[in-house]
């Protein structure tokens, strides 16, 4: 029986210091390994074409090109790697900018070693790393700076949201509360496989990366 392939990341932070606690934590743990790194944004998408990472971890806070705008670069590129922007709770606008260009998830800069690991599995196989408790309470901080920007923003969701049939809409909705695939059945009287199979035709309809990017979608229309 032949091992499954090793999960490659890149790891992009402007603090050494920060690179190499991330190298010795993630390249001592089975199955990952570590085949690049980067100190600004803005040398990311040379290392995706180098090296091929499955996982980019990401930071948000460098000088030249920030972990922003090199997220939303790098997943418009025809099939991406996943990226897990490293953050604080602070800077809550920047994880919401960065979980609608398609990031997977996010992980504090605090988080303890193993669950950083566990994320970075996690991702590789397909899995966002935000729990709906942390996708209630980041919808619950969304700041748009406007009224008029809210409008504008709530009209072009509620565009993109047309073409769901009425039970996906249904189900998208209870994603936007931020209920998991159990509460959701629960509620809307379906089996959780049914679920994750609406789930999956939402995303494909609506051209999103994962459940968070409904729930943002859905919150931005106004439909929760």
């Amino acid at each position: 029986m032949t091992e499954p392939a090793a999960v490659r990341v890149l790891l992009v932070d402007d603090d050494p210091l920060v690179r190499a606690g991330l190298r010795l934590m993630l390249g001592g743990a089975s199955g990952l390994d570590i085949v690049a790194e980067a100190s600004d944004g803005g040398e990311v998408a040379a290392l995706v074409d180098a090296h091929a990472p499955d996982v980019v971890l990401m930071d948000i806070r460098m000088p030249t090109v920030d972990g922003l705008a090199a997220t939303e670069l790098l997943r418009a590129r025809p099939r991406p790697p996943e990226v897990i922007v490293l953050t604080t709770f602070h800077t809550d606008e920047h994880v919401l900018r960065a979980l609608r260009a398609g990031a997977a998830g996010f992980v504090l800069k605090h988080t303890p070693p193993a669950q950083i690991v566990e994320a970075v599995r996690k991702v590789a196989a397909g899995e966002p790393v935000l729990s709906p408790a942390v996708t209630r309470q980041l919808i619950d901080r969304v700041s748009d700076g406007g009224d008029g920007g809210r409008r504008e923003r709530a009209a072009r969701a509620r565009d993109r949201l047309a073409p769901l049939a009425e039970r996906e809409r249904e189900v998208a909705r209870a994603v936007g509360r931020g209920e998991s695939n159990a509460e959701i059945a629960a509620g809307l009287y379906m089996s959780v496989p049914t679920v994750k199979t609406h789930v999956s035709r939402i995303l494909t309809k609506l051209g999103l990366n994962n459940r968070v990017q409904i729930a943002l979608l859905v919150n931005d229309a106004g439909e929760v």
